[in-house]
Formats: C-alpha cells, structure tokens, sequence
C-alpha cells in the first residue's frame, strides 16, 4: 500500500476501537490498541470467523454478523483487511463520486471508497447491527453515509439509484449456495451493474482461497459472455484460462504495513496477514467500450515468484492467454533486469521471446518494460 492510504487507515484505527467499546458498553482504554483482556476476548472471535469462514466455511451465509462478538471481531480484524484490499482495487479505477457497497457489514469498502475521494456513499446490508456500526463510524469520521437495508437471500431488488461504482465485497461467495450458484450470482451482477453509470464499475472482492476464486472467474465468464467487459485485472478477453485446469486460480498480493491492531490480534489468533491477498474484478455496465490496451506483447504476473535455478520464474497472463514466463540469469541485461524483480500483479511488456513448452523464454534480446505496477491502473493505448 502507498503511504497515503497506509496513513489514512491508521487514521481508522481509534475510530473501530471507540465505536466497539461503545457498542460492547466496555470501560475506556488506550485509544489506538486493545488492553490484553480485549485482546484475549476479539481473538477468540477472529478465530471463529477465520475457521468458520475458511475451513468447513460453516459460516459462510450465516447471520454472523448479527452475533456481537463475531461482529465485534470483524470490525477490529476484518474491516482493516477489507478496507485495504479495497484501496488497493479502487486505485485501479476511475474515481468514482457516488458508491454503493451491497453487502457492506459496517462499511469498509464505502469508507475506503470515500477515502479515495467519492462523495457520497450507501451502505446496504441485511444486519441492522453491522449497519449500525457503519453509522456510528460515519459519526466518529464526520463523514456523510446513507444506509439501506438489503436482503440478496430475499429480495431480487436493489436499493435505487445510479452509482459510479458498486462494491460486492466478500458477498458472492456467500450467496446462493448449490448446483445454481454461479448463475443466480452472475444474475446479481447483472442488476447491479444495470444501475452504474456510464464509465463505472462493479468491483468485486473475494477472498483468495481456491474455489471462492474459482467461482468468482466463473462469474466473470458468465459476465462476458453476456456481454460485459473487464475493466481489471483481466488483459485476456475471452473466457478465463485459469479455469482450463481444475487446481489452477488466480489471486491478487499486495505489500502493506499491518496495523498495530490488526498485528496483535492476528498474532493472539494465531493468523498470518502479513500480505493482502484477495481475488477481485471490476467490470463495466453493458455499452462501456472495451478498454484498449497499450500497444505491445502484454501479461500480468499472476504468481510469486517460481523456484527456478539459475532464472527466474512466473506465471504471466495477458490478451494471448495464460503460460509460463522464464529468463536465465545468465541472458540478464540492462534491458531485461526488471523481469527479475517482479511481483504477482505486475503488468509488464515484453519483446522478444521464444516458444518453450506452455510459456515463452525471454533471452538477452528480451526487453521489459513495467507499464502498470500492481494496484495502479493499466494506462491507455499509446498513440
């Protein structure tokens, strides 16, 4: 994460603090961490939330949110996650001036939309308890938020209005369990994003486990072949190749610095978040002109860095497809030696390559040039 947006979620820190002793009638304490009974009390609730979401994903559609502690635990835990990794896919994105944040809990994605310069901002959710505590935040922040109750599970119909971005974040993979799923979600995104405004997006956040983001791409093929573009991350077109075969998946990493708060409770849970790790896709309203690219050979990095002696490795998938991207150390030049540097959502522009079972090997004559680093958007077609 840049340091603004570093700055401005510390800024947030003091505010879920204050807010969850008030909800919890706790007695003060320091405003910018937890005292070790708090601690003790909010880890034990991450823990329930992280293994009933990602484990068995017994949780995973329940009203948790609707349980104090579990939601006590997501706002001191989950919000700053969520808030950063959507910092990171707005930063994607044209700034929007009006949000609305389906599914939204206590607001994180909505905040972060505000903090990365919209206007206004909806939060619509089906837990008067979370929605609540978005409006209590929105108190402590000064900040203007309307609020909406939002059923998916029981209603087809979306709050009213046109927005210039609509958040879904860690909602679908929640919604419309079964053999229907992918379907009656895509159907969701199909009504959301009949009411975003020309050059908007719907933006999805999904957590980066295998099948959550699996069947986010699923969606997103569903998507397009209704006619919908990509707007981010996708270079590639057509129908995702990642899905061709069954243990692939792809997932966005971003560097940040952790909280104080989100390190020690992720420490007393036992929990790792030393990178954001995320699926997301942000897509245009039908009519939106596909965006045109930069002119070039083009591929976003989209693993770590790959065990290679002697080179360097990645996965790399861009308008030609998905495949395997490897220089040799010793074919290392002025012109290439950003290749050995890379990280997972990288956009990069290479010349010359030549064919290597399912990728290209880049030679001394390679160049490569970083034309989007991760979590900037792609620049348009160079006249």
């Amino acid at each position: 994460m840049s340091s603004d947006r570093t700055r401005d979620l510390e800024r947030w820190v003091p505010r879920l603090i204050a807010v969850w002793r008030r909800a919890r009638r706790r007695p003060g304490g320091p405003d910018d961490r937890l005292t070790p009974p708090e601690l003790r009390e909010v880890a034990a609730g991450v823990r329930r939330l992280s293994l009933g979401l990602t484990r068995e994903r017994e949780l995973a559609g329940a009203r948790y949110m609707d349980d104090p502690a579990l939601l006590g635990a997501y706002l001191l835990f989950y919000w700053p996650v969520s808030y950063a990794q959507a910092r990171e896919a707005l930063g994607e994105l044209r700034r929007p001036r009006s949000v609305l944040d389906l599914g939204s809990g206590p607001g994180p994605l909505a905040f972060a939309a505000l903090d990365a310069g919209a206007a206004e901002a909806t939060c619509a959710d089906r837990s008067k308890a979370a929605l609540a505590l978005a409006r209590e935040l929105a108190t402590e922040a000064e900040e203007a938020l309307a609020i909406r109750e939002w059923d998916p599970q029981r209603t087809a119909a979306l709050p009213d209005g046109t927005y210039d971005v609509v958040t879904l974040g860690h909602v679908l993979n929640e919604l419309f369990p079964g053999a229907e799923g992918i379907e009656r979600r895509a159907a969701l995104c199909e009504r959301a994003l009949g009411q975003v405004k020309p050059g908007g997006s719907l933006l999805m956040l999904e957590p980066a486990l295998r099948d959550t983001s699996r069947d986010l791409l699923a969606v997103r093929d569903r998507l397009v072949e209704h006619g919908f573009s990509v707007r981010a991350p996708c270079l590639f077109r057509g129908p995702c190749p990642a899905l061709t075969k069954p243990g692939d998946w792809c997932h966005a990493e971003r560097l940040w610095r952790m909280p104080r708060l989100v390190e020690d409770l992720a420490r007393a849970a036992s929990l790792h978040k030393e990178a954001l790790k995320m699926s997301y896709l942000a897509v245009a309203p039908k009519g939106d002109p596909v965006p045109a690219l930069p002119l070039g050979r083009l591929f976003r990095i989209v693993s770590e860095p790959l065990e290679g002696k002697g080179r360097a490795r990645y996965v790399g998938c861009g308008p030609e497809g998905r495949g395997g991207l490897a220089l040799q150390e010793k074919h290392r030049s002025d012109a290439n030696a950003a290749f050995f540097s890379l990280r997972r959502g990288d956009v990069i522009r290479i010349g010359e390559t030549e064919e290597r079972g399912d990728g290209q090997a880049l030679t001394e004559r390679s160049e490569v040039t970083v034309i989007a680093p991760a979590g900037v958007a792609v620049p348009k077609l160079e006249q």
